[in-house]
């Protein structure tokens, strides 16, 4: 029966699709153009993040991560916001204790806070007045540094006295356990070559492996006095010690030369009876026909002592 029916094609114009389409792009462009010139209230999320806790606490790990913040402005205004969330630092060191947490303020900081997420806060208020951030305390302790710094002078030169470091101690917080089992820290290993002169400079503190620890400072200074020094020598009789009663010994060398190195500016201080030259008995074995000396006496001054002879040959006479 449906033989002979016969359907006609409906047939559009491509130029009129074309018409159509612009216009809906329009129209819907004009929509949102409208919709986004409109003023909205709307509550958004603003990301947190936290800086400058102060190093004697520990704040909680189920602190906020995002801030509510109510904005009152044009729709396209609101859409920027909550597509390009801006985010926030909080800054700790700008709260107050209270109750044990770190209270902080926004009203109080409310310049700090415009210029990062840059709106106008007659437009937009945080939910909260104020975020209170438990904290836990930490325990404060001062520990020695100790310098890992190898130092190699020139020909000629060395120096009297250690590096100093300035401070020589620093302030470190953190868990009490782990503060507790912390007697001193190194500074990281510095090499300095072919010293001819006085020394200074700073040099970080070794944190690695440290990452529990807050540290009040992390770097301190060093320095040395460098001098020109000279070397000399002086003779120096050897002495036997717990030479046992009725016993004759006889030795040689019976005088050493003691080798030393001292500043310029003390080489005429050093004295051959400021020096005292050693051989115990008791080390000699039976079989043995020498001894070894050594030295036990020295001034303070000198450095890089040695004999020139510490094999001392002797003779027991009974």
């Amino acid at each position: 029966m449906f033989e002979n029916i016969k359907f006609k094609r409906i047939s559009i114009k491509r130029s009129s699709l074309k018409t159509f389409g612009f216009f809906l792009l329009f129209s819907s462009f004009v929509w949102f153009s409208v919709q986004i010139s409109k003023e909205y209230t709307q509550i958004i999320d603003i990301p947190v993040s936290y800086i400058n806790t102060p190093l004697d606490k520990s704040i909680s790990k189920e602190r906020p991560e995002h801030l509510k913040l109510r904005i009152q402005d044009r729709g396209f205004t609101i859409w920027y916001y909550q597509l390009f969330k801006p985010e926030i630092e909080l800054d700790l060191g700008k709260a107050f204790d209270q109750n044990g947490a770190l209270v902080y303020n926004f009203e109080a900081n409310r310049e700090g806070l415009e210029d990062q997420v840059n709106i106008n806060f007659e437009n937009a208020r945080f939910i909260q007045e104020n975020l209170a951030i438990e904290y836990q305390p930490k325990k404060i302790k001062k520990v020695k540094i100790n310098p890992r710094i190898n130092l190699s002078y020139a020909v000629g030169y060395s120096a009297s006295n250690e590096v100093k470091l300035n401070p020589d101690s620093i302030k470190i917080s953190g868990p009490e356990n782990i503060i507790d089992t912390l007697q001193s820290l190194n500074t990281v290993y510095l090499k300095v070559n072919n010293i001819k002169s006085n020394i200074s400079g700073s040099v970080k503190v070794d944190t690695s492996k440290l990452g529990m620890l807050s540290f009040y400072t992390t770097q301190v200074n060093y320095s040395q006095e460098v001098e020109k020094f000279t070397e000399g020598s002086v003779k120096v009789p050897v002495e036997i010690l717990n030479l046992p009663e009725n016993t004759n010994i006889s030795i040689f060398p019976k005088q050493v030369l003691v080798y030393f190195q001292v500043n310029l500016r003390q080489y005429e201080m050093v004295k051959a009876e400021d020096f005292n030259v050693v051989c115990d008995f008791n080390d000699i074995d039976e079989g043995d026909d020498f001894i070894i000396a050594s030295i036990v006496k020295s001034p303070s001054f000198v450095r890089n002592l040695r004999l020139n002879e510490r094999k001392i040959q002797f003779v027991i006479k009974r």
